[in-house]
């Protein structure tokens, strides 16, 4: 199926979910006017489009709504699914109320179900979608996987397409009240600095890095560990399985610890933890803590 198969003359706009440019833009060029903006056709200058598909977004077009001065918007027309694959094929266009020409990289996109729940995310290239005119709409096809869907079905009426704001939030530490209550504010600043340092996530990944070890006096192992959230959305562990493996990967704990309320980890944010593994879950002998690693088995 080629990309104008999926617009159709029967289409309508659906919705359409904006947000200030400010969002996805540093140092944007802005407007000071009040007037709503109402938004032209854009169509990729790599396109060969026939006459009649012209016709077909130009229709679509003209059913959008004006944007306030200095917006980006999604506006959403149908969603596609491909029955052999499972993905989803999102048509919608991509709209610009800015004074001047814009070009985006990675936007993480979301899609939400008529109470607002997510059902699908992914990252887009925005570069694919080439330079957008001032004040434009670019009709796209925005393809989520079958692994970015956290649905069964298509949904009904009321779903939009929008900019997955998470995506855009800075990687920060995220102490639990616990942590806060017996730590300084120079030791919060500590670990701040070595969280800002850390190899940055991929999206969606969740990452068990090692701070602290030390055994006790009754051969105990306290570890304390990063937990890092990658994803758009909250990790909660009812129970973890952790295994710590020493400078010369022997095998020196092993063992599940149980939460109750679970352990959350916000999204983008990284969370410390400790851990404590009772003796007879230790094997101490010969057991080299220079170097080690945290690892969660499958």
């Amino acid at each position: 199926m080629g990309l104008f198969d999926f617009f159709k003359k029967n289409d309508k706009v659906k919705s359409d979910s904006a947000i200030d440019s400010s969002n996805l833009i540093e140092d944007a060029e802005t407007s000071t006017e009040t007037k709503l903006v109402k938004t032209k056709l854009s169509l990729h200058p790599n396109w060969i489009v026939p006459q009649e598909q012209k016709y077909v977004f130009s229709f679509l077009a003209n059913q959008l709504a004006p944007l306030r001065p200095n917006q980006l918007s999604l506006a959403a027309i149908d969603i596609d699914a491909d029955k052999n694959t499972g993905n989803w094929y999102v048509r919608a266009f991509f709209r610009s109320s800015l004074p001047q020409e814009i070009e985006l990289g990675e936007v993480g996109l979301i899609l939400l179900d008529k109470d607002n729940h997510p059902i699908a995310s992914k990252m887009f290239d925005f570069k694919e979608l080439g330079t957008i005119p001032p004040e434009s709409c670019r009709p796209w096809v925005f393809t989520f996987e079958k692994e970015h869907i956290q649905a069964d079905e298509l949904p009904g009426e009321g779903w939009k397409l929008a900019f997955n704001l998470n995506t855009l939030k800075k990687h920060t530490l995220d102490l639990d009240d616990s942590w806060k209550s017996q730590l300084s504010a120079e030791q919060q600043e500590y670990l701040e600095k070595i969280v800002s340092q850390l190899p940055e996530l991929k999206q969606n990944e969740v990452n068990f890095t090692g701070f602290q070890a030390k055994f006790r006096d009754d051969r105990s192992l306290t570890v304390s560990l990063f937990i890092r959230n990658g994803s758009d959305r909250a990790i909660n562990f009812e129970q973890l399985p952790l295994e710590i493996i020493d400078a010369n990967g022997k095998r020196v704990a092993k063992g599940t610890f149980k939460f109750e309320p679970p352990l959350t980890v916000q999204p983008r944010t990284t969370k410390p933890w400790s851990f404590i593994f009772p003796a007879e879950l230790v094997d101490a002998d010969g057991a080299d803590l220079s170097r080690w690693r945290a690892v969660v088995p499958q």
